[in-house]
């Protein structure tokens, strides 16, 4: 953690999770006054098709499990609604990027639209200094007034990967104590605390998509356009359902007979074809990004050689960063990457330390001349 001064007053974002309780717990230890504060975000319990067994976040429960273990440390617990702005920051961008075409990541915009957004806002009000969260992730300081975002010592937790939109005024002011253990320790401290979410098991879904079928989520909030369904030499193969319900390398669903398997290859918003092709064409050796955030404020030089990681469980892999304009870059892959995928975040590392990151965008190139051809259903 950034170095602190005990007594500070901390407002920690507690979720209900285990992860967000010991970090409350650990900013206590360390001498800080942490104040707990649970977002409303989005109303599961609303929700008429909710399994009454439902393990994520969001629920009445979850707040209740925060106030609870706030009780046990001794210290203050608030709810904030911010559904208004999830909605707008969160849900509305969700929607936005799958009619672009693109496959979006909420997480990365909760984190840099609401977490570190209105939380920070939140603690200046408080008189807070620090905001504290529960994410597998390590904020350094060199002594000079600059920090370093680095992953979490339990890479099979590391969370720095939807973090890189962090800058330095958000990298002096958070605390992220949860980084330097393993899960193993955090849900043992957990249980020595009597924390009555210690083992209560992680969230997997999207947080406004609990039963993980976003397809169906979008159909109730967009209208799609049918379009047609190509090969990379423009012949037409069928029409598909609508942009919005496919992504890169999908292979599932596509409604085509074909004697080799099919995935989509590229999407493309303005004419809403969607190309197909064999496993072969998915693989790049280049991608480009816009919306690029460097934690130190400026780009490295042309040619900076990074670990390049394209999705959030994906290996990272060793590539070349040749930044443009406008907060834009070129990607140069020393070994070729199955379905780089626009909309999911591509972020830089230098050993365990994050440089920067941004959105993956399409590559320049032109539509296929549509071709004549026999529409096959499957």
């Amino acid at each position: 953690m950034p170095q602190h001064k005990k007594g500070h007053q901390a407002v920690v974002a507690m979720s209900g999770g285990v992860d967000s309780s010991v970090a409350a717990l650990l900013l206590k230890n360390a001498g800080l006054n942490p104040i707990g504060i649970t977002m409303r975000l989005y109303d599961l319990d609303e929700n008429p098709d909710m399994p009454k067994n439902y393990q994520g976040c969001c629920t009445v429960d979850d707040a209740e499990d925060a106030r609870r273990v706030c009780e046990i440390l001794d210290i203050p617990h608030y709810v904030m609604d911010l559904r208004k702005e999830f909605q707008t920051y969160v849900i509305n961008y969700f929607l936005s990027e799958y009619q672009l075409g693109n496959t979006p990541h909420p997480c990365i915009a909760c984190n840099d639209k609401i977490k570190f957004s209105f939380l920070l806002e939140r603690a200046r009000f408080l008189k807070a200094r620090y905001v504290g969260t529960g994410h597998y992730a390590r904020i350094e300081s060199n002594g000079r007034g600059l920090f370093s975002l680095l992953k979490g010592l339990d890479e099979d937790k590391d969370q720095s990967y939807v973090l890189y939109n962090m800058g330095q005024n958000e990298l002096s002011q958070v605390l992220m104590p949860v980084g330097s253990y393993s899960k193993t320790t955090i849900r043992q401290l957990a249980h020595e605390a009597g924390f009555p979410n210690a083992s209560k098991p992680d969230s997997q879904e999207i947080c406004f998509i609990p039963l993980g079928d976003y397809r169906a989520f979008l159909k109730e909030k967009v209208q799609p356009k049918p379009g047609l369904l190509t090969d990379s030499s423009g012949t037409i193969l069928g029409q598909h359902k609508g942009i919005e319900f496919y992504t890169i390398g999908q292979r599932r669903g596509l409604g085509i007979n074909s004697t080799v398997p099919l995935f989509v290859t590229g999407i493309n918003p303005e004419s809403g074809i969607i190309t197909l092709g064999p496993d072969n064409e998915l693989f790049h050796s280049e991608l480009f990004a816009d919306k690029i955030s460097w934690i130190l404020g400026n780009p490295p030089d042309s040619g900076t050689e990074v670990m390049v990681k394209i999705r959030y469980n994906s290996t990272e892999t060793p590539g070349r960063l040749f930044p443009t304009a406008n907060n834009t870059t070129r990607v140069e892959l020393r070994e070729k990457q199955r379905a780089i995928t626009p909309g999911q975040a591509v972020v830089f590392y230098m050993g365990d330390e994050v440089i920067g990151g941004g959105r993956i965008t399409r590559p320049p190139e032109t539509t296929p001349s549509i071709k004549s051809h026999t529409v096959f259903h499957a």
